[in-house]
């Protein structure tokens, strides 16, 4: 499943003038109880526990290939079938389920720039109820490596010169003050860039600009020509920074699921 030509970022008024087509399944991802009488027409609700395992301490891991053929099923995965997925949190959520499409093998799949606040804002339809799934028939896929970094994955290329790790979170996180595993800190050699820097308030928690967020991954050595790691807590902000680094064209971006939850909790793992 994929399709290069298919934008991982898609704007409102782009969406709309798709609604129709038959190739298209919306995904509302969003949390807040303000949104759930406000759904983009045709769309479908997929609640975030269905696209993380769960289990403690790590609970961002990829769930099982047994749940995610549920969710690829109930999706109705299909080579044609264009994915957009949004949420009310700038992206965070539509990520991580665009990134375990991508893990799926399934590139036609976008997030909506700036979620259900910008299509509000845009003054694009809505609809009090959502859609039921598409079908329960098996979906086939194939996993994709390339998108995922494991624990392992990491330590084997730790210090490379072609390897950049983005650490998402917070700068209390990322230093080691505020700390939410048996351990501060980050992991060597890692940068820091909050995800929420890379959200523009003022524009409907839409990614900031091209030449901005450029500027930031820049002066930070994250370039194009490197491997790109990027992992948070749980995966959720990093999978946010996942879909910047593709839509900028960063072609070697994967994400670590385990994230900090993972790595801080485990006494083997060096850190700084």
């Amino acid at each position: 499943m994929s399709d290069e030509t298919i934008s991982i970022l898609i704007e409102p008024k782009v969406l709309h003038s798709r609604l129709s087509n038959p190739d298209l399944q919306i995904v509302d991802l969003c949390e807040s109880s303000d949104f759930r009488n406000q759904r983009i027409p045709g769309s479908m609700h997929v609640d975030y526990s269905e696209i993380v395992d769960g289990t403690k301490p790590a609970t961002g891991q990829v769930p099982s290939n047994e749940r995610l053929q549920r969710l690829a099923s109930r999706l109705g995965l299909r080579d044609e079938l264009h994915i957009v997925a949004y949420d009310d949190e700038g992206g965070g959520r539509a990520s991580r389920l665009v990134w375990t499409l991508y893990l799926l093998g399934h590139r036609c799949a976008s997030v909506l720039n700036g979620g259900i606040h910008a299509w509000l804002h845009e003054g694009c339809p809505i609809t009090r109820t959502g859609t039921a799934a598409t079908t329960t028939e098996p979906a086939h896929f194939a996993v994709d490596d390339r998108v995922l970094a494991t624990r392992d994955y990491i330590l084997s290329r730790l210090g490379a010169p072609n390897l950049a790790l983005l650490d998402a979170r917070t700068r209390e996180e990322y230093q080691g003050s505020r700390v939410l595993a048996r351990r501060g800190g980050h992991i060597p050699g890692a940068v820091h860039l909050n995800w929420l820097d890379t959200i523009d308030g003022a524009r409907q928690l839409r990614l900031k600009t091209d030449p901005e967020l450029r500027e930031m991954l820049s002066q930070r050595g994250v370039v194009p020509d490197r491997e790109i790691v990027v992992y948070c807590q749980t995966h959720h902000r990093s999978a946010h920074s996942w879909m910047m680094l593709r839509h900028l064209g960063y072609s070697q971006v994967r994400g670590y699921a385990g994230s900090w939850s993972e790595w801080g909790n485990d006494a083997r793992t060096p850190i700084e």
